[in-house]
């Protein structure tokens, strides 16, 4: 399916996402990002659809060539302290925060935004394979959160975040009960599940 190019024609429209709700370590990472209308790469896509290789390639390009950007780091301590759905969507005004231009219009991935300096807003389930500003903020979101998670695994090697980026996989679940919980550990999430029991 090609990305439509916006949402509401002829304003200055900004699409946001974030990455690493889902994780059991590290931050959450939110990018926005406005696009020229003729803004083309082959490889803009949601960027779960897209390989780590594909989207560090066109993570420059995007960040070369939007009109504005922002990318934004909400971490473990405030997660834990207002809930990992609040520190989504701080990110995402943090990320519209650095931007230099005053967007006219919101468009988020998924169903939920708290409202942002009176800027008008839409919330599209699966905005990020659907919009083309959107998926570009869903790349930027990612490679910048990996690269994170790639430095603090040199740190804490043994929880494999280099590979799982602190998904909950198992070896990453196995590793929690094997060394415990790290600094970068999100506390108020269900680290041990009572099902995983190790190996006698």
């Amino acid at each position: 399916m090609k990305l439509k190019k916006y949402y509401l024609k002829d304003i200055i429209e900004v699409g946001a996402d974030e990455a690493g709700r889902g994780c059991l370590a590290g931050p959450v990472v939110a990018a926005a990002v406005i696009l020229a209308d003729d803004f083309e790469h082959p490889l803009l896509n949601d960027s779960k659809q897209l390989t780590q290789k594909q989207r560090e390639e066109i993570r420059p390009f995007i960040e070369k060539n939007a009109i504005s950007y922002g990318v934004s780091f909400v971490f473990e301590d405030k997660i834990d302290e207002i809930n990992i759905l609040q520190a989504s969507l701080l990110a995402m005004h943090e990320a519209i925060e650095k931007m230099s231009i005053i967007p006219q219009h919101i468009i988020v991935d998924g169903n939920k935004f708290n409202p942002y300096k009176k800027i008008p807003h839409t919330t599209i389930v699966k905005g990020d394979a659907s919009y083309m500003s959107i998926a570009a903020a869903s790349i930027l979101a990612k490679t910048h959160r990996d690269m994170y998670m790639e430095k603090i695994d040199v740190e804490f090697p043994n929880y494999c975040w280099r590979k799982n980026k602190g998904y909950p996989t198992l070896e990453h679940r196995e590793a929690l009960i094997a060394f415990g919980i790290s600094k970068y550990h999100r506390k108020s999430f269900k680290l041990f599940p009572d099902q995983l029991k190790l190996a006698l």
